[in-house]
C-alpha cells in the first residue's frame, strides 16, 4: 500500500497499479475503466506519492504479472541493467529532474535508454507538464533507415496516406499525385486497405513498388493489412517493403489483435529475408493508441497510458523504421476532448522517443470527439517542437476510407515553414530534382507537363 497526506488528509492506494492510475492526467478512458482519481486532490496525492517511489521499484513490482503475460516477460529479459546503473538510485521525481537537467543530453539519453522500463516512463510522465514532454522529447534522438533516413534533427517526414473506400486504383494514384506534388512521402507511402482480399492486396504491393520504381523516389511502401496477411504476400513473392501490425500493451490484448510476439518475429525475418531496403534493415511498421488494451477488456486494471507505454516495448524488440501513435482515433470514451488528445499525444510522444522508438503522431480525431482542427493544429505545433519523427499526410486530411480527421500535406508545409524542417535528405533531394521543391526547400507549381503528372500509372482521368 502506498500512502500520502495532502491538506490533512491521507490517501490510500491499494498498489502500484492503483497508485499509477490515481497519478494520471483525467481522461475519459480511465474513469471508463473505474481506475481514475476521483478528485484533483487525490490525483495530486497520488502524483507526490508516486515522486517519491524508486525506479528501482518498477523491476520489482509488475503491473501485469509476468506469468500470465509475455508483454511484461519481454520488459524485465530485456531489460539492461548496465544502462539503468546511472539512474539506478533515483526516485520517480529525481528522474524528472535528471531528465530535464542541460547536463542531460542527447548521448546521455541513448546510453540509458534500455535501461528504462515503459513503467519507468509512463511514471515520470505522469508527474511532469507539457513542457517538460516537449523539452526532454526534443533531446532523444531515434534514428531509422530503410531506403531513406528517418528522425534526424531538425528533419520531418510524413506518411503519405492515400487511402480509397473501394480501392480503387485511380483513386489511390491520384492521391498518391497529389501528395507527392506537395513534397509528402518520405516517412512511407502507406495504404489502409478496404479489403482483405489477398489479391487486392498483392495488386497495391505491385502499384507502390511500381511508382516508387518508375520515379526512382527514395521511400518505402506499407499496405496496413494483417501481419499474417503480410507473410502470405511475401510467400507469394510480392514486393513488400515494411511489415505492419497494430499493437498493444499486454499479451491479452495482442490475442485479440490475433499476435503474439513469435508472429511478430517471424514477419520481421521473412521481411529481412527480401533485403529489399537500400540503405538500412528497420522492415517494421507499428501503430498503437491509448485505449486499445481497454477497449479489448485486457488492461488488468492498469492505466490506459501506462498500457501504452509498455505497447513501445514490442516496438523496441523489433526495431521499427517507423512506430505511430494514433492519438484520438479510437474515439471519446478513451479521449474525450482536445485538451485530453493532445495530453495523451505528447505523453506518448515522450514515453516512445524516450525508450528508444522512432516515435510518430496521427494527429487525429473522429468526428464525435469534442475536438476540431483548431486542436489538431495546436497538438502538431507542439509535437513539432518536440521533434516528432512523422506525421500523417491526407488529401485535405479527411480519410474518406477511415472516416476520421487527420492532419493534411498543407499542414505539413506549415510546421516545416513554421519550424524550418527538412524532409529526410534522400527524399529531399529527390524532390529538388524532379523539380517539386527548389534549392532553399519551397515548394513549386507544378505544370502540367510534369513527369508525375505525364508519367504517373494508373492515371487514367489523365
Amino acid at each position: 500500500m502506498y500512502q500520502t497526506t495532502l491538506s490533512h488528509r491521507r490517501y490510500h492506494f491499494s498498489d502500484l497499479r492503483d497508485l499509477m492510475a490515481k497519478a494520471s492526467p483525467a481522461r475519459s478512458g480511465d474513469y471508463l475503466a473505474g481506475v481514475a482519481a476521483q478528485t484533483a486532490e487525490e490525483r495530486m496525492a497520488a502524483r507526490m506519492a508516486l515522486a517519491d517511489l524508486p525506479l528501482k521499484t518498477f523491476l520489482q513490482q509488475m503491473l501485469i504479472p509476468y506469468e500470465q503475460d509475455e508483454v511484461t516477460r519481454l520488459i524485465i529479459d530485456s531489460h539492461d541493467q548496465q544502462a539503468f546503473t546511472p539512474i539506478a538510485h533515483l526516485t520517480v521525481g529525481d528522474f524528472r529532474d535528471w531528465l530535464l537537467s542541460e547536463r542531460t543530453d542527447s548521448a546521455t539519453l541513448a546510453q540509458v535508454s534500455a535501461g528504462i522500463t515503459p513503467e519507468m516512463a509512463a511514471a515520470v510522465s505522469k508527474i511532469m507538464r507539457n513542457q517538460d514532454l516537449i523539452l526532454v522529447a526534443k533531446k532523444c534522438r531515434v534514428v531509422t533507415q530503410f531506403r531513406n533516413t528517418i528522425g534526424l534533427p531538425g528533419h520531418l517526414s510524413v506518411r503519405l496516406q492515400p487511402n480509397h473506400p473501394t480501392d480503387s486504383l485511380p483513386g489511390i494514384a491520384a492521391s498518391m499525385l497529389d501528395g507527392l506534388l506537395y513534397g509528402s512521402g518520405d516517412a512511407v507511402i502507406g495504404i489502409n486497405p478496404a479489403s482483405d482480399s489477398l489479391p487486392l492486396l498483392e495488386k497495391l504491393n505491385y502499384m507502390l513498388d511500381d511508382v516508387i520504381s518508375r520515379f526512382e523516389i527514395p521511400t518505402q511502401s506499407c499496405v496496413l493489412t494483417h501481419v499474417t496477411n503480410t507473410l502470405k504476400l511475401i510467400e507469394r513473392g510480392a514486393p513488400v517493403d515494411l511489415v505492419f501490425q497494430s499493437i498493444a500493451g499486454s499479451e491479452a490484448a495482442n490475442a485479440g489483435f490475433g499476435i503474439n510476439l513469435a508472429l511478430l518475429e517471424e514477419a520481421q525475418l521473412a521481411a529481412l529475408s527480401l533485403k529489399r531496403g537500400t540503405l538500412g534493415d528497420n522492415v517494421m511498421y507499428f501503430e498503437t493508441g491509448q485505449g486499445s488494451c481497454l477497449s479489448g477488456n485486457a488492461h488488468f486494471g492498469v492505466d490506459q497510458q501506462t498500457c501504452e507505454a509498455r505497447a513501445y516495448a514490442i516496438a523496441r524488440r523489433f526495431s521499427p523504421l517507423l512506430t505511430n501513435t494514433v492519438v484520438g482515433f479510437i474515439g471519446p470514451e478513451y479521449l474525450y476532448d482536445g485538451k485530453q488528445i493532445i495530453r495523451a499525444g505528447l505523453e506518448d510522444h515522450f514515453c516512445g522517443k524516450l525508450l528508444g522508438v522512432p516515435l510518430g503522431c496521427d494527429v487525429c480525431y473522429t468526428n464525435h470527439a469534442e475536438a476540431d482542427q483548431d486542436d489538431m493544429d495546436t497538438l502538431l505545433t507542439l509535437l513539432g517542437a518536440a521533434g516528432l519523427t512523422f506525421m500523417m499526410g491526407i488529401p485535405g486530411a479527411d480519410d474518406i476510407m477511415l472516416n476520421y480527421q487527420s492532419t493534411s500535406f498543407h499542414d505539413a508545409l506549415y510546421i516545416r515553414q513554421l519550424l524550418g524542417l527538412k524532409h529526410a535528405p534522400e527524399f529531399g533531394r529527390w524532390l529538388e530534382k524532379m523539380n517539386i521543391m527548389d534549392p532553399q526547400g519551397q515548394l513549386r507549381d507544378a505544370a502540367i507537363n510534369h513527369p508525375l503528372l505525364k508519367q504517373l500509372p494508373y492515371m487514367e482521368v489523365f
